[in-house]
């Protein structure tokens, strides 16, 4: 069973809807007896990143999340909630994260050519780091396969922990991993077929 954490910031619909098309046994919920019992967690999120994470932590799932982790379980951090991951932000002042991924979230604006816009919206390729053997989180997937973004900040400082860039007139953070977690900064409920097979590998981690 996946369990999509429902902290009151994301997509749960489509998010849920994708992970059903795949025939994954997928509960939103924010009953922490529910995400402990859980094989692997889902951390959605749309919006601001100050908001978000006091959400969350109004939520009281802050440590349940971490503690269970900790344990081993599976936990795939989508957009938002994938920037939640790392250690702060600098969306709007500055945040602390969960701290599960080393690095910090910035502007992409500042990174950028200033003839590219922001938000960074649309398809990109997918282009995985040099030297690593490809996560298997994109187990099929292949170098260059177009996945879907909606996002005005990216994951910087994480070199240790990329799996993989797209290019936005500079490579930007797409994903990265720290052993039973994993972050896309993409939309795979929004990426066709190419996000369905990850939500699916995924499911069989």
């Amino acid at each position: 069973m996946t369990v999509i954490i429902d902290y009151g910031v994301g997509n749960l619909f489509s998010l849920s809807s994708s992970f059903k098309a795949i025939g994954e046994d997928i509960v939103v919920s924010r009953d922490e007896e529910v995400i402990r019992k859980a094989d692997r967690l889902v951390l959605p999120g749309v919006g601001a990143f100050g908001n978000a994470v006091k959400k969350l932590k109004e939520s009281g799932l802050t440590e349940v999340i971490i503690e269970e982790t900790v344990k081993g379980k599976p936990l795939l951090g989508i957009c938002l909630g994938m920037q939640l991951l790392f250690e702060k932000s600098f969306e709007h002042g500055e945040n602390e994260g969960l701290g599960l991924i080393k690095g910090e979230i910035r502007p992409i604006k500042k990174a950028i050519p200033q003839n590219y816009q922001v938000p960074h919206m649309g398809w990109n390729g997918l282009i995985f780091a040099e030297g690593k053997e490809k996560s298997p989180l994109f187990e099929g997937i292949e170098d260059g396969e177009q996945v879907y973004f909606v996002h005005s900040f990216a994951g910087f400082g994480c070199k240790d922990s990329l799996l993989a860039e797209a290019e936005y007139g500079v490579n930007i953070t797409a994903a990265v991993g720290n052993k039973n977690i994993f972050g896309v900064q993409f939309h795979p409920e929004k990426s066709g077929k190419t996000g369905l097979k990850i939500l699916g590998n995924f499911c069989r981690l």
